[in-house]
């Protein structure tokens, strides 16, 4: 069977990963049929938007989409057409998993941690109001009169807002993925003892859904402590169930245990579609200088391979990535200690480093 699959190289080092991983699928033996849609800051000037309708109308119709990495400006400027397509496609369910490869520089060894992320709600849903504008005065005036809290002037107002239904299919999603990859326990991310009509109903909701996994240990852990504990003791989790903002945030904590985000891959799941990326940066300053790692592309790139079935393909292209991570005589200069930066090796050439292995397996 040929899978056709949405391809977005992205901008930024987006292209090149995208290339590298393209190669390392496409060697894993599994017929690809690459629908290539471009997206980001390259095509604003020709299109009026870095997310054109055609990119959306592509995945809905493939259900299956890889993208690189698309650059996010800062305070001004476009909103995040990563959160712009979790929200066209409705992919609800942001998976991150975080896990120590033998070879990459790590304060820690053996971990192995899921973060499953809420995508759609929570501070992160787009519902602000600016400084100055009328919308913002009248929210203002309107929450004032909702509560006891004084709301300065000149304040920028965010809605932070958690579902019943939002919850449950996240809570959902969490257990399920638990109970069909063998892992024991799911750790409720929270901060339900201050929020507690949003957080302490994400807890409620959760907790919920818990009683029908008997077979899963459940707990739950107020987030700033959670943060201590990943440092400190990372070993008692498992799976980590977010609201969408404290998701985004201990992610990326994750992928520090485990070497950084050079070795972090993602995926935002929907009930109809499936996108996989991995989690860093755009990073223009590296633009076609064949120094970026490639590997976090080529994890989500195992994740897809698993969601499509194609299990034996992901287990062999993670083995391989593994090989030559361990082995070190091949990776880029991320991957190395400092002193021994000058003899990395660039994106391409970890691509057929990984293609000469998938070969000899």
């Amino acid at each position: 069977m040929t899978y056709r699959i949405t391809l977005i190289p992205g901008d930024g080092i987006g292209p090149e990963l995208t290339e590298a991983t393209k190669m390392v699928l496409e060697a894993t033996g599994v017929p690809f049929e690459w629908d290539i849609q471009q997206a980001g800051e390259n095509v604003i000037a020709a299109e009026g938007t870095p997310l054109p309708q055609r990119v959306i109308d592509s995945i809905k119709k493939n259900k299956v989409a890889l993208k690189g990495p698309i650059t996010t400006p800062v305070g001004t400027g476009f909103r995040s057409v990563n959160v712009a397509l979790r929200k066209a496609l409705n992919l609800y369910a942001n998976l991150r998993p975080c896990k120590t490869y033998k070879g990459v520089q790590s304060r820690y060894e053996n971990i192995d941690l899921v973060v499953v992320r809420e995508n759609t709600e929570d501070l992160y849903s787009g519902i602000e109001f600016e400084r100055g504008t009328q919308e913002a005065k009248e929210a203002t005036e309107f929450l004032s009169k909702l509560s006891s809290a004084k709301i300065p002037d000149e304040s920028g107002i965010g809605i932070k807002f958690i579902s019943v239904e939002g919850t449950r299919r996240i809570a959902r999603f969490a257990f399920e993925y638990a109970r069909q990859n063998g892992r024991k326990k799911v750790s409720i991310v929270h901060k339900a003892n201050i929020m507690k009509y949003t957080d302490g109903l994400f807890l409620e909701i959760a907790r919920e859904v818990a009683k029908e996994y008997p077979e899963i240990e459940c707990n739950d852990v107020i987030v700033d402590n959670m943060c201590m504990q990943l440092v400190q003791k990372p070993e008692l989790y498992d799976v980590l169930l977010c609201p969408n903002l404290y998701g985004d945030i201990i992610s990326d904590l994750c992928a520090g245990l485990v070497g950084g985000l050079g070795v972090a891959p993602g995926a935002n799941i929907g009930e109809d579609g499936a996108l996989f990326e991995p989690i860093h940066g755009s990073a223009p300053k590296y633009a076609g200088q064949n120094k970026a790692n490639p590997m976090a592309m080529m994890l989500s790139g195992v994740m897809m391979l698993r969601h499509l079935g194609e299990r034996d393909a992901a287990d062999k292209l993670e083995r391989a990535i593994a090989e030559v991570i361990a082995e070190g005589k091949t990776v880029t200069y991320d991957l190395l200690p400092m002193d021994q930066r000058d003899r990395a090796s660039g994106t391409s050439e970890v691509a057929r480093a990984i293609v000469e292995k998938l070969q000899k397996m």
